[in-house]
């Protein structure tokens, strides 16, 4: 059976463009295939987050999957750094990587911008330790946002390098996995970009939002003065308005203000009106189970142990398997 990985890190709780881009198809995914889903605590370290923020993160992204549909008796779900396996193999696949292909990496381009007075090892070497969490489980989906897919790459380099260094097919080559066959990107309020926690607080609907929260920030989103001829080409705002409502609003209503927007009549205070309307619906029901689950730590606890557990048994035949090949098994037992 085919293995699929994938995480979040644990910087904050999580938003619909997490839950569009990767939950909602953990959540399918959990029935098809061997699954194994993790909360990246250790990704989370770059920016050097405060301890006491980092349990509390790690806690809410657990609930919040849980609410959204993930199973522990179906696939593994697990804290990254409950599995010590990964980052030992994070250090061996550092031999196989070279300073300037991930120095040439978008991610860290981005982030030695905004951190320049944090400019650690760890952000140069984020693309090996996402391999380690794909590869020691020997991944062959992974169901990606788009603005992950070079990181991926990378990871099906590290693979192909170590099978050619050492003779072997012993990695598979991880590829994006997306039920549409196209991978989600889901845009932010603030008119550009996508839907990111480090976006600011206003760009991104998180899945505890409350419905005054979500009706401000989508009043708030960012529009144009409107169309100016009919059958105008939408600006990016006003696509990226459309975009979420086709992630939340029925067909019907979608052509409504579609039609609107061509003919030059719509409303930006409508649209938005329905847009909320249809969001708050959505996220409704998911609030609610969080906020049942964010009390019950007995069932938190049994869920992380339950997961470590299991991906614990697949990382150590992995270790066992790269260090055997690379020399590193002991020759006294």
């Amino acid at each position: 059976m085919e293995k699929v990985l994938s995480g979040i890190r644990s910087t904050g709780q999580l938003h619909l463009g997490n839950y569009f881009g990767a939950v909602r198809n953990f959540v399918q995914l959990q029935h098809e295939k061997e699954c194994y889903f993790f909360i990246a605590n250790l990704h989370a370290l770059t920016t050097h987050t405060d301890p006491q923020l980092l349990q509390k993160s790690v806690k809410d992204v657990l609930v919040e999957y849980i609410a959204c549909g993930l199973n522990p008796d179906l696939s593994a779900i697990y804290i990254q750094s409950d599995v010590p396996e990964i980052t030992e193999l994070y250090t061996l696949l550092n031999m196989l990587a070279y300073k300037g292909e991930l120095e040439k990496t978008a991610s860290f381009k981005e982030k030695i911008k905004k951190h320049q007075e944090n400019i650690n090892a760890g952000l140069l070497t984020y693309p090996v330790l996402m391999a380690a969490d794909i590869l020691i489980h020997r991944a062959h989906k992974v169901p990606v946002g788009k603005d992950q897919e070079q990181h991926l790459e990378m990871a099906r380099n590290f693979a192909v390098r170590f099978n050619h260094r050492y003779g072997t097919d012993f990695f598979p080559e991880p590829y994006a996995y997306n039920f549409t066959g196209k991978l989600v990107k889901v845009p932010g309020l603030d008119g550009n970009g996508k839907m990111g926690k480090s976006e600011g607080e206003g760009n991104a609907i998180y899945l505890r939002d409350s419905d005054q929260l979500i009706t401000k920030k989508i009043r708030k989103a960012k529009t144009d003065s409107g169309p100016q001829h009919e059958n105008s080409k939408k600006p990016e705002e006003i696509k990226n308005i459309f975009s979420l409502m086709e992630l939340v609003s029925t067909p019907d209503t979608i052509q409504y203000f579609d039609e609107t927007w061509n003919n030059c009549s719509i409303r930006y205070g409508d649209l938005k009106k329905q847009l909320a309307t249809d969001m708050i619906q959505f996220i409704s029901p998911i609030r609610e189970k969080i906020v049942d689950l964010d009390s019950d730590e007995n069932t938190l606890k049994k869920i992380a142990q339950q997961g470590a557990e299991k991906a614990r048994i697949s990382a150590k035949a992995t270790l066992d398997g790269v260090k055997d090949l690379m020399g590193l098994k002991s020759i006294w037992k």
